[in-house]
């Protein structure tokens, strides 16, 4: 009985997702063309979607390990330089 009762919760939660999907084109079966009204939707998305990358500023190159390596253009102290003297305590 519970697995009865698994399957059918399975199947009324598949059932919408399925009814959702694009109807694929099987073997030999022909494509079916786009009316005009689906046509000028495409095209409208298209520009949309262009005018809406013109929004976006232009922003640097960006380095997300740059925090992590420091920095590189500091010239690194040489042991010869660096002498710690000693202090009494």
């Amino acid at each position: 009985m519970r697995v009865f009762r698994a399957a059918l919760v399975i199947a009324f939660v598949a059932a919408p997702a399925y009814g959702q999907q694009k109807s694929i084109p099987r073997y030999g079966e022909e494509t079916k063309e786009k009316t005009p009204q689906e046509k000028e939707a495409e095209k409208a998305a298209e520009q949309a979607y262009k005018r809406s990358l013109g929004n976006i500023p232009d922003q640097g190159p960006t380095d997300p390990w740059g925090a992590v390596r420091g920095n590189s253009d500091a010239p690194k102290p040489s042991a010869a330089k660096t002498k710690k003297t000693k202090t009494a305590n």
